[in-house]
């Protein structure tokens, strides 16, 4: 049963619900299967350690909490994508599901100029998309990061997300821009502010029809983005977790209407290799509750 691109950007567009980032890629991956209790000698090559975090995410996937209709989305990073999933190719095992997946596409990023750190270049970017069209993937997230309230700099940035969405615009996928604040930085809601203008003109250059997703930090002002939540050109407005814990990440993204989850760490971070399919199916289906309840039941902030 899997779902046409109108039925998952439906799904996109109107589901309760959020986006799992199951994405960590080359040099995150031994980082995150410390988390998951794997320890780095438990590997002899990267073929082993790929193996090693393709099974955690296979039982994440197949995990019957995760398809309770609560994840309406997965990121997947491209060699999940290539793998496959009781017996299916990763995508096809998620739109199985009724979950619609993306892949994240960025090689990593430059170092910081200007306040800010631009993706690295992505030679082989076209052949990528087309791979993943016909896996049937719906879309693609790529990363960039601000670290200071520089203009010049948010300005070159977001320039860049939005040449490199258009170009994924034309493969007929949905590109999730995602021009993360780090939440650390002191001028947090400058950068915001800085960024939100900036968004406002690059989706002015978008062609009537076409739409884009934005995933941001959570604003250090509720409610910060509600501009971009109800953009004729945005699909949806989806938040990283940024490095809060899933508890600040959930408290603060509840004080924005519109805005869902599309967690990582927040979502994984109490799973564990040794747990028994019991114990981590309560773990996750813990964790998928919280994130939930934060995207779909808003406080006044």
């Amino acid at each position: 049963m899997s779902m046409t691109n109108a039925e998952m950007a439906a799904k996109i567009e109107q589901g309760d619900g959020f986006i799992a980032a199951l994405d960590q890629s080359g040099g995150s991956t031994p980082k995150a299967l410390k988390g998951y209790g794997i320890e780095e000698g438990a590997w002899s090559s990267d073929d082993e350690m790929f193996d090693l975090i393709h099974q955690m995410r296979s039982r994440i996937i197949t995990s019957p909490c995760f398809s309770s209709g609560k994840v309406i989305g997965a990121i997947l990073f491209e060699r999940t994508m290539d793998g496959t999933v009781e017996g299916k190719p990763t995508p096809q095992a998620l739109t199985d599901r009724g979950i619609v997946p993306f892949i994240k596409i960025d090689k990593g990023l430059e170092a910081e100029e200007n306040g800010v750190q631009l993706m690295k270049p992505m030679p082989e970017l076209d052949r990528l998309l087309e791979r993943a069209k016909s896996l049937g993937v719906f879309g693609t997230k790529e990363r960039s990061v601000i670290n200071a309230a520089n203009a010049s700099g948010i300005a070159v940035l977001v320039a860049q997300q939005f040449q490199v969405a258009k170009q994924i615009l034309t493969h007929g996928l949905i590109p999730i821009v995602e021009p993360e604040v780090n939440i650390k930085s002191p001028d947090r809601a400058e950068s915001d502010k800085l960024l939100l203008s900036a968004i406002l003109e690059e989706l002015d250059e978008i062609p009537e029809g076409q739409r884009v997703m934005l995933k941001l930090s959570i604003p250090a002002e509720p409610g910060k983005f509600d501009a971009l939540v109800d953009h004729p050109k945005v699909l949806r407005v989806v938040a990283l977790s940024g490095g809060f814990s899933r508890e600040e990440a959930c408290r603060e993204l509840a004080k924005n209407p519109g805005m869902i989850a599309s967690f990582s760490r927040a979502l994984l971070a109490d799973l564990r290799a040794k747990q028994s399919d019991s114990e981590f199916d309560a773990t996750l289906g813990q964790a998928i509750n919280e994130i939930y309840s934060a995207s779909t039941s808003k406080v006044l902030a």
